[in-house]
This record gives C-alpha cells, structure tokens and sequence, in this order.
C-alpha cells in the first residue's frame, strides 16, 4: 500500500511537471501571473524553474531515490500550492482553472486546493512511515548493495 502511494505523488508531480515542459514556459508564465503574487522578474523565474523542480521531485519520489529529501521536498511543493491556490481564492481572483498541469488537466482552484491538501497531509504521512514507503525503491536497493 504505502508503495503505491508514493507513486501517487510521485506520478502527480511528473504529470504536472510534463504538462508544463513540454510546452513553452510563457504559457505557465501566463498562470503564474494570474495568480498576481510576485514581481515580474519572479513570475519569470518561477515559470521556469518550478516545472523542473516538480520534475525532479516527481523521478525522486517515484523511485524512492533519497526518499526522505524527496518526499520533504514534495510536501514543500504541496505547501507552497496550498498558500498559493488558497490565497487566490481569499482575494477571489477569477480564476478559471489552476494551471497546474499545464494545458493537459484543467481543475478548478477550488478542487485543486483539496487535493493539494490532501496530498500535502499524504505526504506527511508517508513521511512518518518511512520504513515500509521504501519498499520497492532504490533506496532498499541500494541499502542491500
């Protein structure tokens, strides 16, 4: 069970993170300026990098490579989104979708919230339940090398 989670995060961050690479990055610049939290010069940062670090998180986690850093990592992603998404819905930002999977998924901020909840407190979990999340991963394997 715990193995199959950590794909679930694992696979949601390489979705998201795909959904925004393999297309330009002033698409997710576009999102990220609907969102009106940062300075330009941060928008610009942020739609460039953000999809590698979800990319980067998302192999880790899946492969349960350094497991620990991954999934932290990941409950610092699903933090970041929460206060994010959340924030927007407080100012009331009209909002059509989140952007967070690129233009392959649409979901609107208000179910994206949830689920980022959701994952965030997954993660904490698996993170408590380290040992049996390793099963299956590059970490046992290299733990038995």
């Amino acid at each position: 069970m715990w193995f199959l989670l950590r794909i679930l995060i694992g696979s949601i961050f390489l979705v998201s993170s795909m959904g925004k690479l393999l297309t330009p990055y002033q698409n997710f610049l576009y999102v990220i300026q609907a969102y009106q939290l940062l300075p330009s010069q941060g928008e610009i940062l942020t739609a460039q990098i953000f999809p590698w670090l979800e990319f980067i998180v998302g192999v880790f986690v899946l492969l349960g490579l350094w497991t620990p850093g991954a999934l932290k990592g990941a409950g610092a992603l699903f933090g970041i989104f929460v206060v994010v998404v959340g924030q927007a819905l407080i100012r009331k930002l009209p909002l059509e979708s989140c952007g967070c999977f690129g233009e392959w998924i649409h979901l609107k901020p208000q179910t994206v919230i949830i689920m980022d909840s959701l994952s965030l407190l997954l993660t904490y979990v698996l993170l408590r339940n380290l040992k049996s999340v390793q099963k299956f991963s590059l970490d046992s394997y290299f733990d038995k090398v």
